[in-house]
């Protein structure tokens, strides 16, 4: 059995491959612009998601700085939201869309919000199965087992799953940033465009990945699934 490495099916990753070049390109160049857009309220990123938050209902949920640049995130088991160093502080448009975002995480996570909670559950899952399907599905090319990479292949398939529940999440949390940055007047309607501008860049990484993992399944079908009858 040829190793699958090189092979026409490659070909089927392109689209997602230019995909994902054009929206880590667009997501750095975006943010760059706004980043530099200072929001007429002068509030910082951790002073308007603090006040979100506790708008929300949300005043046991800690706001800390990290260390690195755009690592903001929400992180559901210790309910602590982390801005970055250059979120924390700033008061650009840019800055509060993204902490506004990571916001609509944690009110997802009081509420309670299925899609999160089922990327919750799969997080270990998708994690295990991103790495054990490659060395399974390596063994089973080695070793012509078809039953090792038939498991491998529904591994991957796992990170497919994780994937798509991936965009509800991502999106959902996107709009509740911008209703909750005009509706508490952290941000004006026009600046509330820009902001958008700015997350939508950063949905679009989020399309790339799915893309790239629906793809990458496609081909483990093509190659191996005639082979498993």
């Amino acid at each position: 059995m040829p190793l699958m490495f090189f092979d026409w099916t490659m070909i089927l990753l392109i689209p997602a491959l230019l995909l994902t070049i054009y929206a880590q390109a667009k997501v750095s160049s975006t943010y760059r612009k706004y980043s530099h857009v200072q929001a007429r309220s002068g509030i910082t990123a951790c002073d308007m998601a603090r006040r979100m938050l506790d708008a929300h209902g949300l005043t046991h949920v800690r706001v800390e700085a990290v260390r690195g640049n755009l690592t903001d995130h929400y992180d559901p088991r210790t309910k602590v939201l982390r801005l970055s160093e250059s979120t924390y502080s700033s008061t650009s448009v840019a800055a509060l869309g993204v902490a506004a975002h990571e916001a609509g995480h944690a009110m997802q996570d009081q509420e309670s919000y299925a899609p999160l909670k089922i990327r919750n559950a799969l997080v270990p899952i998708a994690n295990i199965g991103s790495s054990a399907s490659w060395i399974l599905i390596i063994l089973g090319i080695v070793f012509s087992a078809l039953d090792l990479i038939s498991i491998g292949i529904i591994c991957f398939a796992a990170v497919v799953v994780f994937q798509l529940i991936t965009l509800p999440v991502e999106f959902n949390a996107s709009s509740r940033a911008l209703v909750a940055l005009e509706g508490g007047g952290f941000l004006t309607s026009d600046e509330v465009q820009q902001t958008s501008k700015v997350l939508s860049a950063a949905a679009l990484t989020y399309v790339a990945a799915a893309l790239t993992a629906i793809l990458q399944l496609l081909r483990l079908l093509i190659l191996f699934g005639d082979r498993r009858e």
